[in-house]
Formats: C-alpha cells, structure tokens, sequence
C-alpha cells in the first residue's frame, strides 16, 4: 500500500515537471529559473526515492 505522503509527493513530482517545462519553453535551458526549478525537482524525486529505499531495508541477522 502506498503511503499517502508518497502519493503527495507523486503529485508535486508531476507538477515540479511540468512547471520546469514551461519554464524552458519561456526562458531556455540555461537561464536560473530553469536550473532552479530542475533543483526543485530533483529534491522532489530525491525524497520519493528514498522513502522506498526506507520500507526496502531489512535487518542483517
């Protein structure tokens, strides 16, 4: 079953994206609101990854 904090941060991870679409549209790919918001979103799915990594581990003995 997935978590409902997971679920959330599905949802910011799809809009992250798609705002860090339209700022490349607007601004280019190398212009600062573009590499802030890609930061964004690379926290965003950083978070998401290591919450399945928590209910991955099991103990060694």
């Amino acid at each position: 079953m997935i978590s409902n904090y997971k679920v959330v941060l599905q949802i910011r991870i799809e809009r992250a994206r798609k705002r860090l679409h339209l700022q490349v549209q607007k601004h280019g790919l190398g212009h600062p609101r573009v590499l802030e918001q890609s930061m964004r979103l690379d926290e965003l799915i950083n978070q998401y990854n290591r919450l399945g990594k928590e209910k991955i581990k099991k103990p060694i003995a």
